[in-house]
């Protein structure tokens, strides 16, 4: 019981370290990543504003794996900003690590043209 209490304070901390300068503006949204363990989502949220520019799922994926579900959201998500007329982002990554799926979904959408 003592180890899950220290985990969660350290989730927390991490989670606030993470989201203390990122703020979404309109000139530069902040790209927001939740991962479960079956299925990655990803958001673009404009902060001031309250609102969710755009958004994609793994959710209808056919993929197996979560990297391969990682890769085909971080392609949708940057094709949906580039739509939009976003290209500068931040990137939040909330409480999780910056490694597998979360790395290879932030690779896929710089790759496909987004700046963060």
């Amino acid at each position: 019981m003592n180890k899950q209490i220290e985990r969660n304070k350290q989730i927390e901390r991490r989670r606030s370290r993470i989201r203390s300068g990122n703020m979404g503006t309109k000139d530069k949204p902040r790209l927001s990543v939740f991962k479960s363990n079956t299925n990655i989502y990803a958001q673009i949220i404009d902060d001031e504003n309250q609102k969710t520019l755009c958004s994609a799922t793994s959710q209808k994926s056919k993929a197996k794996k979560i990297t391969e579900k990682a890769k085909e959201v971080g392609i949708s998500i940057a094709s949906s900003a580039k739509s939009k007329g976003i290209s500068k982002i931040y990137f939040d990554r909330g409480k999780n690590r910056y490694m597998g799926a979360i790395k290879i979904l932030a690779d896929e959408a710089r790759i496909n043209g987004l700046i963060f």
